[in-house]
């Protein structure tokens, strides 16, 4: 499959490599590549700059949002939430037309210094805010309630033996969304319904934050036991 991921950051390159390793055909979308891969220091969690992982990574294309949104059988928004708008507005509504948009993304406002708080809850999710804005996707919530790591490897943790949670309107894009959770690894995915019920993932995040802070790592996720 064509997977196209929006979003340079850890996220991103994570979700990307992960999507490259099981032979997926994938592309990295970016505002402007050449500056991209100029950037040389590193960011707020001291990870390297995108240049050094794209060089260990040569097969991954870097391109353009729209480019990116173009090539893309499936689109994955790896950006930040403040920012998912209007990177999706640069992709394109044209080129996000019929497909499967896979949001990441959580509507963290850090404004205010940290902890953050989140910009919309409630009565509202960012998956349905994009949902309304490009209303030919697709689009699917999941993946937003653990780290990178653990998104494309749940097996770190306890085997894999924890839980994944999955919103979207459209049963079909659900079932694909499905298949790639399966193909990083997951087993217990549990559909909570249509896209409203992102909402809850979403809103998630505060005590997600406060349990890493407590722990002292980003490596853990919930398990729902039945």
């Amino acid at each position: 499959m064509r997977i196209s991921v929006l979003g340079t950051g850890t996220v991103g390159r994570t979700v990307a490599g992960r999507a490259g390793d099981l032979g997926h055909e994938v592309a990295i979308g970016t505002r402007d590549p050449q500056a991209t891969l100029a950037r040389t220091d590193t960011d707020m969690m001291g990870n390297p700059p995108f240049g050094a992982w794209h060089a260990d990574h040569p097969e991954i294309a870097l391109l353009r949002f729209a480019d990116a949104a173009a090539r893309g059988e499936l689109i994955v928004n790896a950006t930040s939430g403040t920012n998912s708008l209007e990177v999706l507005a640069l992709a394109g509504a044209e080129n996000l037309k019929g497909k499967v948009l896979i949001d990441i993304a959580n509507p963290l406002d850090f404004s205010a210094g940290f902890p953050p708080t989140l910009f919309v809850k409630d009565t509202d999710s960012l998956a349905e805010q994009i949902q309304r804005a490009f209303p030919e996707a697709r689009v699917v919530k999941t993946l937003n309630t653990l780290n990178a790591t653990v998104m494309v490897d749940p097996a770190t943790l306890a085997g894999g033996d924890h839980s994944i949670f999955v919103s979207g309107d459209d049963a079909a894009a659900k079932a694909t969304a499905t298949d790639l959770l399966r193909g990083f690894g997951w087993r217990d995915i549990i559909d909570l319904g249509d896209l409203s019920t992102a909402r809850g993932p979403e809103m998630l995040l505060p005590i997600w934050l406060r349990l890493m802070t407590a722990l002292g790592t980003p490596a853990f996720n919930f398990k729902i036991v039945r």
